[in-house]
């Protein structure tokens, strides 16, 4: 072998040892900031989810700038990269390269943490309930999105003379809710399956089938095209074909399933069959234009009238655990709360808008939880304190916002406070308001006799 190719070899050894550094380094921060802060949390009997969206915080963006999304345009935490740059004896420039490129991969596993979560949550939502607060859910997720779209969008233009197109646009920020979260909130507090956490669960899929559509019809005023009546009704009705068939397969496919796995005997036969399931589902969602988001929790509610739920929950929940938990980090970690100093002059038109918005964002989502008419007990403000979280879907629309350059600075700040508002304090209210509360008695405050369920440990 030549000196040459000896000194590349060399310098590839360099570089997959660099990469392996930034992986492993970058895990062991988020596990050991999330867990850290879970079980101080927990302690004060708070959920843990508030504790790994604050590790992000801490260790991201706004904080030691430890784990730093690619997009933020924020430097990486100088003492890392000379950590790494002379452990691997790489020039510190390349490390940053490195760094960028693993973060993808980091991503990449982080929705695999909330794919699983929306499929457990899929598959611990007991069908026969779920349908039958369908009429309650559709119409917590029409409220839930046209009042704050309406009362944002409006109250932007007359009140801080924002132009129509960046308005829409921020009236549309605050239609989303979180399904990821809520489920996440609910499962450890163990109203899952309640008549309540049915609802919200229920009205948050449907909030992301609206806001499919709505982010497709924002984006078309965004891009300056034309509005065409026939690609929204064509994703409208994928949308509705997507859940009627899911909920249909779930009576049918479901014994083939169980047929299935009754006949192969290699271990581990049962989380294998059930992720291929989710695959597959992901893939049907996302080839008609739908989120993959929800294909993932179709694909739980398909499976959920297995025999061998109990054993796919089993499986499920470490994975959960596990990833989900970096999901959770990645979204505090690209977090920017530096605009939330009042100090800087450029910030406070934000800090006003930001207030405007948070607020409307609050009463548009609680408001919901008292529109729809029911004959049974059923806890309201839990159902529109469930709605309330915009979390990752939230920061998806700024996102949007952010690169089609529609948002001036003080819109994207007053956004994105939005989102971190209703993201923290949903949790934190949800916690008080059902702290003292028996989810496995009907006390006829509200809640419904559930069944046992599997906690979900996000």
């Amino acid at each position: 072998m030549t000196l040459p190719s000896l000194l590349l070899e060399a310098g590839s050894h360099q570089l997959e040892m660099a990469e392996t550094l930034i992986g492993v380094l970058r895990f062991l921060l988020i596990f050991l900031a999330a867990r850290t802060l879970a079980e101080v949390l927990v302690r004060f009997q708070l959920p843990t989810i508030l504790g790994e969206l604050l590790a992000g915080v801490i260790i991201g963006v706004s904080g030691f700038h430890l784990l730093v999304p690619p997009e933020s345009q924020v430097a990486i935490n100088e003492s890392f990269v000379q950590l790494i740059s002379s452990l691997a004896d790489v020039p510190a420039p390349e490390i940053q390269q490195l760094y960028n490129e693993d973060f993808l991969i980091l991503e990449g596993v982080a929705n695999l943490g909330l794919y699983a979560l929306l499929f457990l949550t899929g598959l611990e939502s007991e069908l026969d309930e779920l349908v039958a607060v369908g009429a309650q859910a559709f119409t917590v997720a029409v409220a839930g999105v046209v009042l704050p779209f309406a009362l944002g969008t409006i109250g932007l233009m007359v009140l801080f003379q924002v132009d129509l197109i960046p308005a829409v646009f921020a009236g549309a920020s605050m239609t989303a809710t979180s399904i990821g979260i809520t489920a996440s909130v609910f499962g450890e507090l163990g109203y899952l399956k309640t008549r309540e956490g049915q609802i919200v669960i229920g009205a948050a899929v449907l909030d992301d089938i609206l806001g499919i559509v709505i982010l497709a019809i924002v984006v078309a005023l965004g891009a300056g095209g034309s509005l065409e009546i026939g690609p929204i009704l064509k994703l409208v009705a994928a949308a509705v074909v997507f859940v009627v068939a899911a909920i249909a397969l779930s009576r049918s496919a479901a014994p083939a399933f169980d047929w299935v796995i009754d006949r192969l005997k290699a271990p581990g036969e049962v989380i294998v069959a059930s992720f291929m399931v989710l695959a597959v589902v992901m893939f049907a969602a996302t080839a008609i234009g739908l989120e993959a988001a929800l294909g993932a929790f179709a694909a739980g509610l398909i499976l959920s009238s297995s025999k061998h739920t109990h054993a796919i929950q089993r499986a499920v929940i470490p994975i959960v655990s596990l990833f989900a938990t970096i999901f959770f980090v990645l979204v505090g970690a690209g977090m920017d709360l530096s605009v939330v100093n009042p100090a800087d002059p450029a910030n406070r038109a934000g800090l006003v808008m930001a207030g405007f918005m948070f607020v409307v964002a609050i009463i548009g989502k609680v408001a919901a939880g008292w529109s729809f008419l029911s004959d049974k007990p059923t806890n309201r403000l839990v159902v529109g304190l469930g709605m309330m979280p915009r979390g990752e879907v939230g920061l998806i629309f700024l996102g949007l916002g952010t690169a089609s350059g529609l948002l001036t600075p003080s819109l994207e700040a007053a956004i994105l406070l939005m989102v971190v508002g209703t993201t923290f304090l949903a949790p934190l209210l949800l916690r008080v308001v059902l702290k003292d509360k028996d989810p496995g008695a009907d006390s006829g405050d509200g809640s419904s006799t559930p069944q046992p369920e599997a906690q979900l440990t996000a």
